[in-house]
């Protein structure tokens, strides 16, 4: 039988690793997100995310304490 379904939604790209505390800076300790940015994500394309992902938010990481 035949059927005309929708391919599945394809999932949103997101940093979100589940740790949701904002720091002094307003910044996400988890992703580096700022509550803006978290609030808009779901309305941004998939190349604004991405954008953000791979060179916005890697600047805001800290740094890993040397050993």
């Amino acid at each position: 039988m035949f059927s005309w379904k929708s391919p599945p939604p394809k999932p949103i790209l997101t940093p979100c690793i589940g740790v949701c505390v904002l720091d002094a800076n307003g910044c996400c300790e988890g992703c580096q997100r700022t509550i803006d940015e978290i609030a808009r994500w779901g309305a941004l394309g998939d190349a604004e995310r991405a954008h953000l992902m791979d060179e916005v938010l890697p600047r805001r990481a800290p740094e890993a304490p040397a050993a």
